[in-house]
């Protein structure tokens, strides 16, 4: 068995794997590292186990050293899942052992992995994220039903107003949309050429989604991935008139009535922290938590990081971004974002 480093010449057999791998998820794609690369200049290591010229285990990793955010490696950035894939656990523990290697010798604060299962029990983990996830009908009324009445009037209230979805070629809507979404939250907004480049890599498998209401007028949008038999709704927002008509409530139904409809089986929701906002909307919907094990191998950190929203020392600069106009935020956010994997 061999570690070596993917290359343009392998990304079709690192895909093959990825598709026959029930543990590999969306995040594991060869085109990450493309998207990463080109729309924020972070260095990727993507490692894979070869044995008897096949592929029996894959890791992307994502280097991001920012002087506000700190020295990290990571699988994988800019995704809610990674870490190790493998066939055999030889094959693991060797990507494992390289990346430890490789974060110590660049010299990173931690290295992260980002695992929907327990596969790091010895190290520090954050007991921070859940994500949501759920097996659809095979009948679009049967989902309806399935979700819960007070979370159904709300989709049927956009209804009633008028709401219709469309599918956009184009991320301009879907830009607006959500820039000004996250804007509200108090979140530095990722810069355009981000999600210009998720579609080109992605194609058909990075679906957006917009809603409009009966004049025409933009309410809503979202950018979502389909892997397998699996959608997941991963960007998104709404503008100032969607709260008035149920935008986003009547989007994420529009995503799962037309998921249904290509024979989609599983809805993924997607992680969010306990007890915030985005973890109360998808309760409502009917879905049921479940942890994310991110372990950390320390290398120059003392303890594990705590960049996110909630740390109480992000508190004034997240009430001032959220008074930023638009316009403004759209140019100085992506210079922050793309740190923030």
């Amino acid at each position: 068995m061999k570690i070596k480093q993917l290359d343009e010449s392998v990304c079709a057999l690192w895909d093959d794997f990825v598709e026959r791998s029930e543990a590999a998820t969306f995040f594991h794609k060869s085109g990450w590292k493309t998207v990463i690369e080109k729309s924020f200049g972070h260095r990727c290591y993507y490692f894979y186990a070869e044995q008897d010229e096949k592929i029996i285990g894959i890791l992307p990793l994502t280097h991001i050293k920012s002087l506000l955010f700190g020295n990290a490696l990571c699988s994988n950035s800019f995704c809610v899942y990674g870490g190790i894939v493998a066939d055999t656990p030889e094959a693991f523990h060797a990507l494992d052992q390289k990346a430890c290697e490789l974060a110590n010798e660049l010299g990173v604060d931690y290295l992260e992995m980002r695992d929907r299962e327990q596969k790091f029990p010895e190290r520090p983990h954050k007991d921070l994220y859940v994500t949501f996830r759920k097996t659809l009908a095979e009948d679009v009324d049967a989902n309806m039903q399935a979700i819960p009445r007070k979370q159904r009037a709300m989709i049927r209230k956009g209804i009633k107003a008028g709401l219709v979805s469309e599918i956009d070629e184009s991320v301009e809507r879907f830009y607006q949309a959500y820039s000004e979404s996250v804007r509200n939250l108090g979140t530095p907004v990722f810069g355009k050429h981000y999600f210009k480049q998720l579609k080109q890599t992605f194609g058909e498998s990075c679906e957006i989604l917009t809603v409009v209401d009966k004049n025409g007028k933009l309410i809503s949008s979202v950018m979502n991935f389909y892997f397998r038999d699996e959608v997941l709704p991963y960007y998104g927002g709404g503008t100032q008139q969607a709260r008035a008509v149920q935008g986003n409530d009547f989007m994420y139904w529009e995503v799962m009535r037309r998921a249904v409809e290509k024979g989609i089986k599983v809805f993924d929701y997607g992680r969010s922290k306990e007890g915030t906002g985005s973890y109360r909307f998808k309760k409502h919907w009917g879905f049921e938590p479940e942890p994310l094990f991110y372990s950390f191998y320390l290398v120059n950190a003392k303890a594990i990081p705590d960049v996110n929203p909630l740390n109480p020392k992000y508190q004034l600069f997240i009430a001032a971004w959220k008074k930023l106009p638009l316009p403004v935020s759209q140019v100085v956010g992506p210079w922050l974002a793309k740190d923030l994997g």
